[in-house]
C-alpha cells in the first residue's frame, strides 16, 4: 500500500514538474539553449553587429547583462537579438492584454415573449431588443406556446415579424420565424454602420 501511494505521489509530483515546465517554456530560444556554430547578431539598439559564433555573442550579451534571443531561426545563419527578454515579453503580454481589451465579442440577447402579450408590455419587450441591437449584439425573439396556443402558432408568427418590422431601422431579420417544439424563434442582427 505504501508503495502504491508512494508511486501515485512521485506521479503527480512529476505531473506537476511536467505542467510548470510546459509554463514556463518560451516562443523563443534564449541564451545557452541556442546551440548555433554561427549566429547573425543585432544589437540592443538594432544596429548589426556582424555573423559570429553563438559563445561569442552569449558572452557579448552578457557583457551588457542583457540576454541572446533568436528572433529568425529560419534564416541562414539564425538571426539573433541581444534585449532584455523580460522587457520583451511584458511589453507583448501588455499589447495582448490591450487588443483583447479593444475588442468587442458579440452576444446573442435573448427576448420572450407569449402570443398574447399586452401591447404596452410588447413595446418594453421592443425597446429592450433595441438597446441591445444598438449595442452590436444579436437577438433572439422567442414566443413560447402553452397548451391549447399551440393551435394557434400563426399568432406567434405574425407577433414576430410585426416584431421584426419595428425593429427594421436597426436590424435585419438574420432567421425568419421558425417553430422548434413549443418556441417559435426569430433572429435579429444590428445593421452595420456605413
Amino acid at each position: 500500500m505504501v508503495c502504491l501511494c508512494a508511486g501515485a505521489m512521485a506521479a503527480s509530483v512529476f505531473c506537476i514538474f511536467l505542467e510548470v515546465f510546459h509554463i514556463a517554456k518560451l516562443e523563443h530560444q534564449l541564451n545557452e539553449e541556442i546551440r548555433d556554430k554561427e549566429v547573425r547578431v543585432i544589437g540592443a539598439e538594432g544596429d548589426q553587429l556582424g555573423i559570429m559564433s553563438s559563445a561569442d555573442a552569449l558572452k557579448l550579451a552578457f557583457e551588457k547583462d542583457l540576454d541572446l534571443v533568436k528572433i529568425a531561426p529560419n534564416a541562414t545563419p539564425p538571426v539573433c537579438k541581444i534585449m532584455d527578454y523580460g522587457k520583451f515579453r511584458f511589453e507583448q503580454m501588455k499589447k495582448e492584454k490591450e487588443a483583447k481589451k479593444n475588442q468587442h465579442v458579440v452576444e446573442i440577447k435573448e427576448v420572450r415573449m407569449s402570443p398574447n402579450i399586452d401591447t404596452n408590455d410588447f413595446n418594453v419587450k421592443l425597446k429592450n431588443a433595441m438597446k441591445f441591437l444598438k449595442e452590436g449584439n444579436r437577438v433572439k425573439v422567442t414566443v413560447r406556446f402553452r397548451g391549447r396556443e399551440m393551435a394557434h402558432t400563426s399568432i406567434g408568427e405574425t407577433l414576430l415579424k410585426q416584431f421584426g418590422e419595428q425593429c427594421a431601422e436597426v436590424a435585419t431579420v438574420e432567421k425568419n420565424p421558425k417553430l422548434d417544439g413549443r418556441h417559435m424563434t426569430m433572429f435579429l442582427s444590428p445593421k452595420t454602420a456605413k
